[in-house]
């Protein structure tokens, strides 16, 4: 029997009826299960059997497996230093250096900036574990859990961010910019990404919107998460009659909060700068309900995601990435980077170190 499942807050997901890659399977009734790579290729699963339960409690940190040593706090070691990183300080640097030169020159107002943290785990380890402490020691609104063996799905998803909600012919996004770990901390540059963004996500939606119905309900507004701060507006639009998922993701996909601004040459920076697919990371986690015309799809920001190499070996693996500007110091970068990853690569160590 297949142990195919997926679980979104209360919302729990098993078996297996279809398999593709076609976004506009979406429109066809049931309720998929939605991973998106930010390279573009989605992969979504029509699920046999969906439920509402009643949401577990996450695990006391009694259990010795969830102490809190795993939590190491800013000024204390650095548990990603343990894995590897698809750039190197040096590296991330001198990206951002080459960000600024091209926004100098007009070519780009703003890149996100990301690297891939990965470490070796045993064939048989289980992610449940990892998420189960990251529930615990992590809580997030879009938190997942996805474990779809046919499909080639196993990852953990701690996403902070709303891509895209649907509720009828009401489609909202919600991108986050600025990240400090406090709110005292944040930078006027902060502000002035998000507003960026935020007019890039306008943008976005009113390719596939009722003319003068794209609206932003919130600028700005501070939202606290375990260990640090983030700036996120809220722009809401109503979606013209016609439209099928397939406009939709070609309207709005990747993430502007995780690409840039203007998106097509952000895109080309960050082809050129980062040496590996991002895979799930910044790109789309979550579902869609064919048959209630709702959908939720968290930025796959904050993701422990697990694949196989070539050669068979298996690979735990999360992104972290900073918003690049003119106004950007790049070890200032970088330290953001270290930020968003520290409390979760720490917790991951509860399966990492047992290995």
């Amino acid at each position: 029997m297949s142990r195919a499942r997926a679980v979104f807050g209360d919302r729990c997901a098993s078996g297996v009826a279809e398999i593709t890659h076609d976004p506009a399977r979406l429109d066809a009734g049931g309720f998929w299960v939605v991973v998106a790579t930010f390279e573009g290729e989605l992969t979504a699963v029509r699920m046999d059997d969906v439920r509402r339960e009643q949401v577990t409690p996450a695990p006391h940190l009694s259990d010795p497996r969830l102490s809190e040593p795993h939590l190491s706090g800013p000024d204390g070691p650095d548990p990603a230093a343990a894995w590897t990183s698809s750039l190197t300080e040096a590296d991330y640097l001198a990206g951002v250096e080459e960000i600024r030169r091209r926004i100098s020159t007009g070519e780009v107002y703003q890149v996100n900036l990301c690297r891939v943290l990965s470490t070796q785990i045993a064939p048989e380890t289980d992610l449940d574990l990892l998420d189960q402490v990251v529930r615990q020691g992590n809580p997030a609104p879009y938190a997942a859990r996805i474990d779809i063996p046919e499909a080639g799905l196993d990852l953990v998803c701690a996403s902070p961010e709303l891509f895209l909600e649907r509720v009828g012919d009401t489609l909202t996004s919600a991108p986050i910019k600025g990240t400090a770990p406090t709110a005292d901390e944040l930078l006027p540059k902060d502000r002035t990404e998000n507003v960026m963004i935020t007019d890039l996500v306008r943008n976005d939606l009113s390719h596939v919107a009722q003319p003068g119905t794209v609206a932003v309900d919130g600028l700005c507004a501070l939202e606290r998460h375990p260990g640090l701060v983030h700036l996120v507006s809220t722009v809401t639009s109503r979606l013209r009659p016609d439209v099928a998922w397939t406009d939709i993701f070609a309207a709005t996909f990747p993430p502007g909060s995780v690409s840039g601004a203007p998106k097509s040459t952000a895109l080309t920076a960050i082809r050129d700068l980062e040496t590996v697919p991002r895979g799930p990371y910044c790109g789309a986690v979550g579902w869609v309900d064919a048959d209630a015309g709702e959908a939720r799809l968290a930025v796959g920001i904050r993701t422990f995601w697990a694949e196989h190499d070539p050669a068979g070996r298996r690979w735990l693996r999360f992104g972290t990435g900073a918003g690049i500007t003119w106004g950007s110091d790049p070890e200032g970068e970088w330290w953001e980077t270290a930020l968003k990853a520290r409390r979760l690569v720490g917790l991951a160590r509860t399966v990492t170190e047992n290995d």
